[in-house]
C-alpha cells in the first residue's frame, strides 16, 4: 500500500504541476490515459475518461494553445489561468489518489496538486512576462511553443515513470526557487 502511495503522489505531482504549463491539455491526457487503461483513475473520477469530458477538454485546449500564440491575450490569460491551474492540480492530483477518506483526498490534492500547479503556472508566467517586456512579445511565441510541448511531453512522461518525473519537477522548482531568492538578496543587499 505504501507504494502505490508514493506512485500515486508522484504521478499527482507531475500530472498537476503539467498543469501549470497549460490547464486542458494535461487534463485531456489524463482522460485518454484513463480510458485507454494507462492511468488507474480512482472510481469518482472515472467521468474524466468519458466521451463528455473529453471532446469538452478537447475543444478547451484546442481554444487555449491557440490563444496563448496571440501576444498581450496570452499574458493576459495567464492572470486567469492562475487560479483554474491550481484547480486543474488539485482536481488531477487528486483524481489518481488511492485514498478513501474524501476530504483527506482533497487536502492532499489541493496541498500536491495546487502547490505543483502553482509553482510552475507562476514561473511560465514570470518568464513570459519577461519576454513581452523584453521583446515587446514577439517572442512570447517561443515560450508559448515551450509551453506547449511541456505540457504534452511532461504528462505522458509522467504516466509511464512517475516517480522519476516527480523528483525532477522537485528538484527543478528547487533550484528555481533558490535561484530567486538569491537574486532578490542580491538586489537588495545592492540597494542597501
Amino acid at each position: 500500500m505504501e507504494k502505490e502511495i508514493i506512485v500515486a503522489i508522484a504521478l499527482g505531482i507531475g500530472l498537476s504541476a503539467s498543469t501549470g504549463f497549460r490547464v486542458f491539455l494535461p487534463l485531456l491526457i489524463a482522460g485518454i490515459a484513463g480510458r485507454l487503461g494507462f492511468l488507474p483513475l480512482t472510481e469518482s473520477f472515472s467521468w474524466l475518461a468519458g466521451n463528455t469530458a473529453l471532446v469538452t477538454l478537447g475543444v478547451a485546449t484546442l481554444v487555449e494553445v491557440g490563444a496563448y500564440y496571440i501576444p498581450f491575450v496570452d499574458n493576459l490569460l495567464d492572470t486567469i489561468s492562475t487560479p483554474l491551474a491550481i484547480g486543474a492540480g488539485t482536481l488531477i492530483s487528486a483524481s489518481v489518489l488511492p485514498v478513501d477518506n474524501e476530504l483527506a483526498r482533497w487536502i492532499t490534492g489541493f496541498i500536491v496538486g495546487g502547490g505543483a500547479a502553482a509553482a510552475v503556472q507562476g514561473s511560465t508566467a514570470a518568464l513570459r512576462l519577461g519576454s513581452t517586456g523584453t521583446t515587446g512579445g514577439t517572442g512570447n511565441f517561443l515560450v508559448s511553443t515551450a509551453e506547449n510541448i511541456a505540457a504534452v511531453v511532461t504528462p505522458i512522461v509522467t504516466i509511464f515513470i512517475p516517480v522519476i518525473i516527480a523528483i525532477l519537477i522537485l528538484l527543478t522548482l528547487f533550484i528555481l526557487f533558490r535561484l530567486i531568492f538569491r537574486r532578490k538578496r542580491k538586489k537588495t543587499a545592492a540597494t542597501a
